[in-house]
C-alpha cells in the first residue's frame, strides 16, 4: 500500500483543496514545524492506541499532549497504551513519525482532538517522512470524519 498515493486519492476524489510538500526527512512535530516553515501547533500529529486487543488513532496538535485518562474516558476503556512501532508498520503500512492523521485509510476508528480543527490550515506528513500535506482543517475533517473530542493535556 502506497499510502500518499492513498491520501491524494481520497482527497481528489471528494474534491478537497491540498497542497504537497517536499522536503528533507523529519520525524517529529518540531522537526516538522521548522523544516515546513509553519507553526507547531498546524501539525497534525497521528498515535495509533491499543485497547482491548483494538487499534485507534488519535490525532492531536502538533504542540501537544495526549492526555490518557482522558482518552480513556472517552472510549469507555480502562486499559490504553500506544503500540509498538512494529504493530504501527503493521496497521498503517507507515514508519512512526510519518503515519498520516487518517484512520479511516486503515480501517480503525479516529479521534481528533478539538486542537486541531483550532487551525484554519493543518500539516502532516503523508506517510513518508519526507513529504508533508498541508489542507484546511475543514477539509480534512470532512475527509476523515473523525470523533472530535478534547483530550489534550492541560499541562
Amino acid at each position: 500500500m502506497d499510502v500518499f498515493s492513498e491520501i491524494e486519492k481520497l482527497l481528489k476524489e471528494k474534491e478537497l483543496p491540498y497542497e504537497v510538500m517536499h522536503h528533507q526527512p523529519c520525524h517529529t512535530s518540531e522537526e516538522a514545524a521548522k523544516i515546513r516553515g509553519t507553526r507547531i501547533e498546524q501539525g497534525a500529529k497521528a498515535l495509533i492506541f491499543r485497547s482491548k486487543g483494538k487499534y485507534l488513532m488519535a490525532v492531536i496538535a502538533g504542540d501537544r499532549k495526549v492526555d490518557m485518562k482522558k482518552l480513556k474516558q472517552i472510549i469507555n476503556s480502562k486499559k490504553l497504551s500506544l503500540a509498538t512501532p512494529e504493530q504501527v508498520l503493521e496497521i498503517t503500512h507507515c514508519k512512526i513519525g510519518s503515519v498520516p492523521p487518517f484512520g479511516n485509510l486503515f480501517n480503525i476508528p479516529t479521534y481528533a482532538d478539538t486542537s486541531v480543527l483550532q487551525n484554519k490550515k493543518v500539516w502532516f506528513n503523508a506517510g513518508r517522512h519526507e513529504t508533508s500535506i498541508g489542507m484546511p482543517s475543514k477539509s480534512w475533517n470532512k475527509a476523515v470524519q473523525p470523533f472530535i473530542e478534547e483530550f489534550h493535556s492541560d499541562e
